[in-house]
């Protein structure tokens, strides 16, 4: 059965921020030590201790920002036990995290250096639950004034004398729970009196996002908005997406067909979540000044067999692309409001995009989903119609939507024209399906189409260190129907980007 979708050029939206495309780093199993850092004298190859392979495969997605030092972690951090001499570094144990011994050879400097060697902006999350006021005002400080000050001195000391850019910064981290089991009016206040301290030295801004809502807590929205609304600039959002229940997490490739439909329905719900957070926001901001920022999303399952049951090293699949797809759909449609997000996490914790061993690598799905994707970065969003024969198990109430699609123009730098990029999930388990992408009002005729695939030959498919190329874009066959069309088949359980010049 044919399927449609209308691409409406004329229906011009808003710009996709890049920065949705984000990604999260927390001092958690080995997405930090052995993941982006493996030290100056390390036999696996490295630029400043930082692994030049992971360097590479985020530089080749175009990673827009990355968030640290946690998370929970965040919590618990203080950052001046990670700056100066390694020998003098304080250790801790990370009690969040497999009770390892955290010895702080990776802090402040560490991680703004990986900033500059990716390209990309910091997004630091600061110690509101167990840290103070005047704590998280000199690191602001250490890190962002260029004048003569304690802390400038202190950062020259430190073998950096000139002032960072510090972009984003969060004050604190799920604060209705490890950061500090605090109610929404509690949150609120010490919210307001934390982020006065987060000052703005010379000219550049620093974006203030506040800790938001679990999920569904409507009222932590509706209470941090009317309460500390006009002192930020974002407010986040959590939301994972599981197969059973939270406190029964399964593996990550063991699903059935029963199994997938309840992944991909909780990965469906972010747009509900997105939407009615965003409809509390607009009660108190109707010009959308303040981001909706989604900075921890993604599949969390059981940790591996055979691994610390605290670093939650989980495997990444078929499953785990169609899971991106759909939620970088769904944040391209509403990026009036998400101006932010960041897959959690980077590399070897949930749904990384890179898995490490030693000095191999793994391209995971996932990492494949957002160098598809990258191409809507900073592009406009266009207006989508498709009707879609539902999927899933009726008799289970597990039913889910056929499709899930975002499109954007951009005007392409080499040749002149404009580039549609048209991005289509089937998360269907069994069905295929054939479909027509209609460029409606289209100025002139296609000149040119390209399609992209990722699939695997099963829905739990994976890339392993042995077997790396499992699940990766290829091209996929598309045809030019008439001057505004294009026909393209969708495999079950696959993602397809259809790219038109016109």
């Amino acid at each position: 059965m044919k399927q449609t979708i209308i691409v409406d050029t004329n229906n011009k939206k808003s710009v996709i921020s890049r920065d949705i495309y984000g990604h999260f780093s927390e001092h958690l199993g080995r997405c930090i030590y052995g993941g982006f850092w493996v030290g100056k004298d390390s036999p696996i190859p490295n630029i400043n201790g930082y692994n030049k392979a992971v360097v590479e495969a985020f530089k080749d997605i175009d990673i827009p920002n990355l968030r640290w030092p946690g998370g929970c972690f965040a919590d618990e951090y203080h950052w001046k036990d990670g700056i100066g001499p390694k020998e003098n570094r304080k250790k801790m144990i990370n009690t969040h995290w497999g009770g390892v011994v955290e010895d702080n050879s990776f802090g402040t400097n560490e991680f703004m250096g990986l900033c500059d060697e990716l390209g990309c902006k910091p997004y630091i999350c600061g110690n509101v639950g167990s840290g103070s006021v005047q704590e998280m005002d000199e690191w602001v400080e250490y890190m962002t004034f260029s004048g003569e000050s304690p802390m400038s001195r202190l950062r020259a000391q430190n073998g950096h004398k000139d002032a960072w850019k510090l972009p984003y910064f969060g004050v604190g981290n799920e604060n209705w729970g490890c950061g500090g089991n605090m109610r929404p009016e509690f949150y609120a206040d010490l919210y307001r009196r934390y982020q006065t301290y987060v000052r703005q030295y010379g000219n550049d801004k620093i974006f203030k996002i506040a800790g938001g809502p679990n999920v569904d807590d409507y009222n932590w929205t509706e209470v941090l908005m009317n309460n500390a609304g006009r002192y930020m600039d974002g407010l986040s959002l959590h939301y994972y997406t599981y197969e059973y229940r939270w406190e029964d997490k399964r593996s990550s490739t063991g699903f059935d067909t029963e199994g997938w439909y309840r992944i991909i329905k909780n990965a469906f719900r972010m747009d509900e979540l997105v939407r009615r957070h965003g409809e509390i926001m607009d009660k108190y901001d109707p010009e959308k000044r303040v981001a909706l920022v989604v900075d921890e999303w993604g599949n969390w399952f059981a940790p591996e067999p055979g691994t610390n049951p605290g670093f939650l090293y989980q495997q990444n699949s078929v499953c785990d692309a169609v899971v991106a797809g759909i939620h970088l759909n769904i944040f391209n449609n509403h990026s009036d409001r998400v101006r932010i997000a960041n897959i959690a996490q980077a590399v070897n914790v949930l749904q990384a995009p890179v898995l490490t061993e030693g000095d191999k690598i793994v391209l995971t799905p996932t990492w494949h989903v957002f160098h598809m994707y990258k191409g809507h970065q900073d592009a406009q969003l266009l207006g989508t119609t498709f009707a879609s024969q539902s999927a899933g198990l009726h008799d289970k109430d597990l039913v889910i939507p056929g499709l899930s699609v975002s499109a954007s123009e951009k005007k392409d730098e080499k040749s002149g024209k404009m580039k549609y990029l048209v991005t289509i999930v089937n998360p269907d388990a069994d069905q295929s399906k054939d479909i027509e992408v209609g460029f409606a009002n289209l100025k002139g005729t296609i000149d040119s189409v390209k399609a992209t695939i990722i699939n695997g030959e099963k829905m739990n498919t994976i890339n392993t260190f042995e077997k790396g190329d499992a699940v990766v874009e290829k091209t996929q066959d598309a045809k030019t129907v008439d001057r505004q069309t294009v026909a393209v088949t969708v495999p079950a359980h696959s993602v397809v980007s259809v790219t038109v010049y016109a």
